[in-house]
C-alpha cells in the first residue's frame, strides 16, 4: 500500500511540475486565456480591419478624383472639336480671293479672335509645312518626291492638328516628302 501511495504522490508530483512548466511557458508566449488578452487581440484585429477600410478609402478617393478629371477633360476635348470645322472654314475663307476689302477684314477679324480664343484655352495648333513628320500626331495621306525639302518632313499641310497639353484633340492629315 505504501509502494500504491508513493508511485501516486510521484505521479502527482510529476503532474503538478509539468503543468507548472506548460503555464511557465504560456505566461511567457503571452497566450494566457485570459479576459485581457482577449480583448487586446480583438483589438489588435480591429485596428486591422480599420486600416485596412481607411486605405482602400484612399485608393477609392484618389481613383474617383481621377476618373472626376478625365471626365472634364474628356468633355473639354470633345467640345473644343466640335468646333475645330468652323475654324478650319473661317481659315479657307481668308485664304480665298476676295474683291470685298470690308468682307476679307471681317473674315480676318473673326480668325483672330477665334485662334486668340483657342490659345487663351491652351489650345496648340500643329503640322506645319516643313515640320518633322511624326506618326504619333500626323496621318500622312500621300507621299511626293521632292529634293527640296529633308525626307521625312512635311510638304502640305490638308488639315492641322490640334493639342490641348499633352492631350491630342485631332491629328493632322499632311503630304509627306520622301
Amino acid at each position: 500500500m505504501e509502494e500504491v501511495k508513493k508511485e501516486t504522490a510521484i505521479e502527482t508530483e510529476t503532474e503538478n511540475t509539468q503543468a507548472a512548466q506548460a503555464e511557465n511557458e504560456f505566461v511567457s508566449d503571452g497566450a494566457v486565456d485570459n479576459p485581457v488578452n482577449k480583448l487586446e487581440v480583438a483589438l489588435k484585429e480591429s485596428e486591422d480591419r480599420y486600416m485596412r477600410i481607411l486605405a482602400e478609402y484612399d485608393n477609392f478617393r484618389k481613383r474617383s478624383k481621377k476618373e472626376q478629371e478625365a471626365v472634364y477633360g474628356n468633355a473639354f476635348a470633345q467640345g473644343v472639336a466640335s468646333f475645330l470645322p468652323v475654324l478650319d472654314n473661317i481659315g479657307r475663307a481668308v485664304e480665298q480671293e476676295c474683291t470685298d476689302e470690308q468682307y476679307k477684314n471681317g473674315i480676318l477679324l473673326i480668325d483672330k479672335q477665334l485662334k486668340e480664343l483657342y490659345t487663351k484655352l491652351g489650345i496648340v495648333e500643329f503640322g506645319e509645312k516643313g515640320e518633322t513628320f511624326d506618326p504619333e500626331i500626323h496621318n500622312a495621306v500621300m507621299h511626293v518626291d521632292d529634293d527640296e525639302l529633308p525626307e521625312n518632313s512635311i510638304a502640305e499641310v490638308f488639315q492641322k492638328g490640334y493639342k490641348i497639353g499633352d492631350r491630342i484633340i485631332r491629328i493632322a492629315m499632311v503630304k509627306v516628302a520622301n
